[in-house]
């Protein structure tokens, strides 16, 4: 499958940056598409539109926890080797965006009052950098993802 075309076809759809990017990982992850969304919910928008961490990067550290994350909080080594992923994925996301919080990556796209989600027009995609963000995301997590299984063989 391809992710990042994945993700754009579910950013169009509606769904949140942080969502389009963790669901279109929902056939490595196994999550149903509800669960995933539900999930990911609270990152749009740099969390919950506080233009925080962008949502495209949350959505793909969370695929990133499912799929190669650790579970065992008595093996430091394993948190170690992890954490390193999650600074690699941070690492290639501002080199190829120059930021990796919302606040900076929209900083000429204007706030709208309250906080409140925007209508999904063609004059939204146009004057947001999303859509290419949603697509860069799960593009670099599939580069590590693969680098990743590369190793292994």
């Amino acid at each position: 499958m391809d992710h990042s075309q994945e993700a754009v076809r579910l950013f169009y759809e509606g769904y949140n940056c942080s969502q389009a990017v963790f669901c279109a990982f929902r056939d490595l992850t196994g999550l149903e598409l509800d669960c995933a969304a539900r999930l990911a919910s609270p990152f749009g928008g740099g969390m919950g539109r506080l233009r925080e961490v962008c949502g495209t990067m949350s959505g793909a550290l969370l695929a990133l926890g499912i799929l190669k994350g650790y579970d065992n909080p008595e093996n430091p080594e394993a948190k170690k080797e992890h954490y390193a992923l999650v600074r690699e994925f941070a690492r290639r996301f501002e080199e190829k965006y120059g930021a990796l919080r919302c606040k900076e990556l929209l900083k000429d796209v204007p706030v709208t009052p309250g906080g409140e989600p925007e209508a999904r027009t063609p004059e939204f995609y146009k004057r947001r950098p999303c859509l290419k963000l949603v697509e860069g995301a799960a593009a670099i997590l599939d580069d590590m993802l693969e680098e990743m299984k590369e190793e292994a063989e």
